[in-house]
């Protein structure tokens, strides 16, 4: 390591970076690593690519992004926990601009009042789609939404058994199970029937042990479950309801709360948010008024200020960084504030009546495409429960979904999802994802090129 270092990134000058050596009584550098022994520093240069210019960088970047098939050339119909929903393009200028696209989490949050405000707008709104008493700031994703779910319910019932639907996503329910290998609770799946979870099997199993059962409605199978029956058992058994919702579906469904769900989390990326191979996305968490003090993450409440004006502050931050670490609730130690700021502008840009638009046409589009789909004589249902915006069907005859989403692909069709991935025997099921993006050009398209394929 030389004495001192010049670089494009790091302001200081040489002379400056002799000037602090000096005032330090260090003759250079790697002196302020002495501490270090000699045998764990890396003597050869990294084994990276040389350094390009900005121009070369560039087009590096654009040629590997190239590669990359994105839904502004290929029609989607794929789905299973990312969906490619119409975002409107205010969303994106609001985004950038900068007090919102450069801002990081309010650590001195009553300065920061629009952010603060956004948040409780954000949290507001989830409030009015889930039937919730209290909503957090946001979480990171679905996923991790429902793992904290799950520790707040073990937290609050004071037992360590959870129940756990196997039509809930697989990779919610492996998050989970992750969670709860290092918190000593034990999770146990409920089998579905039909696409949705066995009830019978749910009161079988629903002992005085478990805290909380968790299911998806719309679950991964995109059937809607019979939340009513559900919550009726887990109230008779004295355990906590939680409930996975998708917020489009909320507007047109009737809300968890009104079967009895303590908690409802779900994944808020199709508020606004683009699928961007896989994230960032955003949590969305909400409880009972009971339960809140009880939540992870961090809530924005409204006040008045010593002139009587309105405002916002942090009212909770029940997290490691701010309370003892054996009170914290969770040691999820930021939120998506970006992200929900989007969803937050989403629900604001379409409204009541504009959500409800969205969900009709999700309904009537994915039913069109399921029937046509039918038509065909290829396929035959796999499950007869209701859905929402997904559905499953098998290929008929020994058909090949993997070859066939291969050759839909090279039509720039994206096709749906291969069950067999993550359900043993059902290899032959596909599960189809149908938006309010799409348009019956491009549906009567799939199904005229999956005609083709399958002569």
């Amino acid at each position: 390591m030389s004495k001192c270092i010049t670089s494009r990134y790091i302001p200081n000058t040489v002379e400056q970076q002799e000037s602090m050596l000096k005032e330090i009584k260090r003759d250079s550098l790697e002196e302020l690593f002495r501490d270090i022994p000699e045998e764990l520093k890396l003597k050869e240069k990294l084994n990276i690519p040389e350094a390009m210019s900005e121009m070369e960088l560039i087009k590096h970047m654009e040629e590997l992004a190239a590669k990359n098939a994105n839904t502004d050339e290929y029609t989607c119909f794929l789905g299973a926990g990312a969906y490619d929903h119409y975002i409107p393009s205010l969303i994106k200028h609001m985004l950038m601009r900068g007090e919102f696209y450069t801002a990081y989490t309010p650590y001195q949050p009553e300065i920061s009042q629009g952010t603060l405000q956004a948040i409780f707008e954000y949290q507001t709104m989830i409030c009015e789609l889930t039937g919730m008493d209290v909503a957090n700031a946001s979480m990171y994703d679905g996923a991790t939404a429902a793992a904290e779910a799950v520790l707040l319910a073990c937290n609050a019932k004071r037992k360590n058994k959870v129940l756990v639907s196997r039509s809930l996503h697989p990779e919610y329910r492996e998050v989970i199970k992750t969670y709860a290998s290092f918190n000593e609770i034990e999770i146990e799946e409920v089998a579905f029937n039909n696409g949705i979870t066995d009830l019978n099997e749910l009161e079988n199993k629903f002992t005085q042990d478990i805290a909380a059962f968790v299911v998806q409605s719309p679950n991964f199978f995109g059937a809607v479950e019979k939340l009513d029956d559900i919550g009726g058992i887990v109230k008779k058994s004295g355990g906590l309801f939680i409930a996975i919702a998708d917020p489009i579906s909320l507007s047109v469904l009737k809300p968890p709360a009104d079967f009895g769900a303590d908690i409802v989390v779900g994944e808020g990326q199709a508020l606004g948010n683009p699928m961007s191979f896989g994230g960032p996305y955003l949590g969305f968490f909400a409880v009972t008024r009971n339960l809140m003090r009880k939540m992870p993450g961090r809530v924005t409440g409204q006040t008045i200020d010593a002139f009587g004006n309105r405002g916002f502050v942090l009212t909770m931050q029940t997290r490691e960084q701010h309370i003892r670490r054996e009170k914290a609730t969770s040691n999820i130690c930021t939120n998506q504030a970006l992200n929900a700021l989007a969803a937050t502008i989403y629900l604001t840009t379409i409204g009541k009546k504009g959500i409800r638009e969205v969900a009709n046409l999700c309904i009537q589009k994915s039913h069109y495409t399921y029937e046509k789909l039918l038509v065909t004589g290829k396929f035959e249902p796999l499950f007869t429960a209701p859905f929402f915006k997904e559905f499953t069907i098998r290929i008929k005859d020994g058909g090949s979904l993997e070859e066939l989403n291969r050759k839909l692909f090279n039509k720039n069709i994206i096709g749906g999802y291969e069950l067999g991935k993550a359900y043993e025997g059902y290899k032959d099921a596909w599960l189809i994802a149908v938006t309010e993006k799409r348009t019956k050009e491009e549906i009567d398209n799939l199904i005229e090129k999956i005609d083709d394929i399958l002569q």
